[in-house]
């Protein structure tokens, strides 16, 4: 089955990743393909997008996808799936009340989708039982500006981080997790060299390249740098003591905790050097047009909320907030969270920003939607969902769009409470996830490029994603199918909708309903919006209330908050002053700049699998050294809760006595890496959101006996190993194998690897006394696969064997050469892949600088790497400034 393009004209749309929110231009080609560009009047990016944005084309082809419902594991009618669902749901809900079923929803669900979920959940079942992935990534961020503003209010724009004199970037690798953000800043400075840009982060991640200073603080230390940084605001008489009178409360209690927060006790907290302390706090003090951007090192910790009202305390007390140039800013990490906080997605919020513990909210909404109920508590937040999923008070579930076997803490609790829940519901795009294997019922939802709806980013700006291929086979939009829920489950009358505009003007409509300016959230100018003028929307910046007058964009100018007497609230937030001394490590989980969550898209371009291909440790060297730990062998990190096995990455980009691993690898790419089975389900107690990156582990040596890398035509359907990572690759995949003891018959292994039939005779090389082994597979003369065997970390390029799948094989002498592993002179080896958009390798880079090309810019103009997105500059850099060092020597 082929995607049909709905034309051939070129779609105005937006990207589905991270939470900047590009515009994309999507060209459906006669070919197949989809050409994919960044959209020049789109004010989120104007026109550049990222390596992800990039090859978005590469990943809306069909394999994999869930094109039919299914009960069981078994083919099924949509008419019987969703009466199924219907019915499971009813009949615990009248055994055992509104409160035994769940739903569990995502970022990825377009702004009409998660409106009706929440609709259906919290008004006509009358359970707050709907939560959502965003829980994992600023549920914090909503909990502190709940406290400080009365509101979940982002006040700034993207163009105040281009007009500020000083940019703080905290707990944000801004470079890889929101590259068009970080090329915008990087102009800015390139335009004002003057600019000064402060990084803090326990790594010295790429981001650090375009930092001026660059604060390794201690994780979880930012609590006390901020609370520190009030007092030394105070001090130095840097505070704006008449915005402080006139527009807020509760400046003493916060400023009394702050001042024993001396610079000799701030670095003990922070592990900073008082003397790097010094000249960041002087910067901050002196520097008026300050923007502070924070992500997840922030937000994923169990003190998130105080962490993000440290920071906001410091923009109240120098009034920097809602003026151009300066502020707070949370920089969200899915493509529609924002979408999903506007509706009520989270368990303890309503509709269009109230909230679900006043009565007048819910009389409002209720009254509004008509429903029979409404649910008067916060329901079960993310961490506690599940526990009640597994403890059997949770009957019914819900899964939209997301992944928590492997996204949510103490992952192995999950897959086996979904194992024991009575009735689990999945709607995916995958049919093989890691919790699609749990799933009762399995309902083949739109995928982006066929989905047709809003997205918010995290500037506040709603967007469109519009369709440019047919919905293939029988998958269905999701607000369709929560629609088609409802009515079976006797609720027609409140979701009468026959298309996503419907939906967005009720929801346009309610979020102006008495509000007034009393509430925030306000696009009730699009209230009566028509499917003509729907599917020609561009994007805006709300508040866009009916009748209202345009603005630049920002909350707060005038000093008015959305608290009872209209003042900002300072929060007296405590430093934690926990210092483990187990002797255990710190683990540190993210994203790296290639892919994104569980890799159920990212993982299918081979493009975006170059950079990084397997899961890895980063450790430090001298840790590593202690440990006994080898650059490129693999290690175990271990806990009570469980373990993985990944390859050790050596670097001092990271702090001793911490670890970083990615968060992507999954069990469809990897036999042991699902880094959140080690994480404790320890949450922020304000917000619910769980330290994702505070676990505690020890690491220590694989002891593999042997070592393996194949690359493969075909996925192979099983792969005995104690260790394994598949990739994508340009016509096939490559894998990395590692055993703790020899196999009896590697000749039997190759030929079930490859699925090598008869008449495919297995061309092999065996060396039993030192452990090396090599096999290949040929028909005609492709290759089918070939597997390198030995002892320590395969010495194979990567890269050339992977290409090795293009090419003819018709010469013997071609195929003994593929045997020995070494690319003949004809064929350079690229190396790994640095810069993913133009597949240029190390090695390329490395020639070209010794040739002569001595930046970043001229490799660029050599070789086009780091033209396009530009996160991988930093990297360039390096191996430019590494080559220069060696000629110079």
């Amino acid at each position: 089955m082929e995607h049909q393009p709905l034309s051939p004209v070129t779609v105005r749309t937006t990207c589905p990743y991270c939470g900047v929110g590009c515009g994309v231009l999507a060209t459906p080609k006669e070919d197949g393909t989809v050409g994919i560009a960044g959209d020049p009047e789109h004010p989120a990016n104007f026109g550049r997008l990222c390596s992800k944005g990039s090859a978005l084309g590469e990943t809306v082809h069909l394999d994999g996808r869930l094109l039919e419902p299914k009960i069981s594991g078994e083919p099924a009618s949509w008419d019987s799936a969703l009466d199924l669902v219907a019915h499971r749901f009813h009949a615990a809900i009248a055994e055992h009340g509104p409160d035994s079923v769940a739903f569990y929803v995502s970022g990825q669900l377009l702004t009409e989708d998660y409106y009706v979920a929440n609709k259906l959940m919290k008004g006509f079942i009358g359970s707050a039982n709907i939560d959502t992935n965003s829980r994992l990534c600023m549920s914090s961020s909503v909990a502190g500006h709940i406290r400080a503003f009365g509101s979940d209010t982002v006040p700034g724009t993207y163009e105040d981080l281009e007009l500020a004199d000083l940019i703080v970037l905290t707990g944000s690798n801004l470079t890889w997790c929101h590259p068009v953000l970080y090329q915008r800043i990087a102009a800015a400075k390139a335009a004002r060299p003057e600019m000064r840009i402060v990084l803090i982060d326990p790594r010295r991640t790429m981001t650090a390249d375009i930092a001026d200073m660059h604060l390794q603080i201690r994780p979880d230390g930012d609590t006390a740098l901020f609370t520190g940084l009030l007092g030394f605001l105070a001090v130095q008489g840097a505070l704006d003591q008449s915005y402080i009178h006139r527009h807020t409360t509760g400046f003493d209690a916060a400023l009394a905790v702050a001042s024993p927060y001396n610079l000799e006790i701030v670095s003990r907290q922070t592990g900073i050097d008082q003397d790097i302390l010094s000249a960041f706090y002087e910067l901050f003090a002196k520097t008026e047009r300050c923007v502070t951007v924070y992500s997840q090192g922030v937000n994923q910790s169990a003190s998130g909320t105080d962490k993000v009202n440290a920071i906001i305390n410091c923009h109240l007390a120098t009034g920097r907030i809602g003026r151009p140039g300066m502020g707070p800013f949370s920089v969200t990490g899915q493509p529609n969270a924002m979408g999903g906080r506007e509706v009520g997605g989270l368990a303890n919020m309503l509709a269009s920003h109230m909230q679900i513990e006043n009565a007048g909210h819910r009389q409002l909404v209720q009254n509004f939607w008509a429903s029979p109920d409404i649910a008067k508590k916060p329901g079960l937040k993310a961490v506690d969902l599940f526990k009640a999923v597994g403890d059997g008070r949770i009957k019914a579930l819900w899964i939209m769009a997301t992944n928590p076997v492997d996204s949510m803490p103490e992952a192995d609790g999950v897959a086996n409470a979904l194992k024991a829940c009575p009735f689990v519901v999945v709607s995916d795009i995958n049919a093989a996830t890691d919790t699609t294997a749990y799933a009762h019922v399995l309902l083949p939802a739109a995928g982006w490029g066929e989905k047709d709806g809003t997205v918010t980013n995290s500037e506040r700006r709603i967007s469109r994603q519009r369709p440019f291929l047919s919905t293939p086979g029988e998958a269905r939009p999701d607000w369709w199918i929560i629609t088609e829920v409802a009515k079976r489950m006797g609720f027609a009358n409140g979701f009468p909708y026959q298309n996503p505009a419907q939906i967005f003007a009720e929801h346009a409509a309610l979020s102006g309903t008495d509000n007034n300016g009393s509430r925030d959230f306000d696009i009730a100018a699009h209230a009566t919006i028509s499917a003509t003028e729907y599917a020609s929307l561009k994007a805006f910046q709300w508040p866009q209330g009916r009748g209202s007058v345009a603005s630049d964009g920002r909350f707060f100018a005038d000093g008015r908050f959305y608290t009872g007497d209209g003042r900002a609230r300072f929060i007296a937030v405590h430093p934690d002053e926990t210092f483990h001394q187990d002797g255990l490590f710190t683990l540190n989980s993210g994203r790296v700049r290639d892919h994104w969550h569980t890799m159920t898209r990212t993982g299918k371009s081979a493009r975006l699998s170059a950079h990084f291909a397997e899961p890895f440790a980063e450790i430090h060297p001298l840790d590593a050294a202690q440990k006994g730990i080898a650059d490129a062998s693999l290690v175990k990190l271990h806990n009570g809760h469980g373990e993985i096995i990944v390859r050790a990455l050596l670097t001092d980009r990271q702090a001793r006595g911490n670890v970083f691993v990615p968060m992507h690898w999954t069990n469809q790419f990897s036999g042991s890496a699902r880094v959140d089975t080690l994480v404790t389900a320890r949450i922020d107690t304000v917000s619910g959101q769980p330290a994702l990156k505070m676990a505690r582990v020890d690491v220590q040596p694989f002891a593999a006996g042997w070592y393996g890398f194949a690359v493969l035509r075909n996925k192979p359907p099983a792969i005995a190993a104690d260790y394994w990572a598949l990739a994508k690759t340009i016509d096939g995949y490559r894998l990395e194998l590692a055993g703790l003891e020899d196999l009896d018959d590697w000749s039997a292994f190759a030929e079930a690897l490859f699925g090598a039939g008869e008449g495919m005779p297995l061309l092999r090389y065996h060396d039993e006394k030192n452990g090396q082994h090599r096999m290949a597979v040929f028909t005609d003369d492709r290759l089918i696969g070939a597997l390198y065997i030995a002892r320590e970390p395969v010495a194979v390029s990567r890269s050339w064997a992977s290409e090795q799948l293009l090419q003819s094989f018709a010469l013997a002498q071609n195929r003994f050469q593929l045997l020995a592993g070494r690319p003949g002179k004809d064929m350079p080896d690229k190396g790994a892949i640095v810069c993913s958009c133009f597949s240029v390798g190390r090695n390329e880079i490395a020639s070209a600088a010794r040739s002569g090309c001595h930046s970043v810019a001229a490799i660029g103009e050599a070789l086009k790497a780091g033209t396009n997105c530009g996160s991988c500059r930093a990297e360039i850099r390096g191996i430019v400034d590494a080559n220069l060092v060696q000629a110079a020597e």
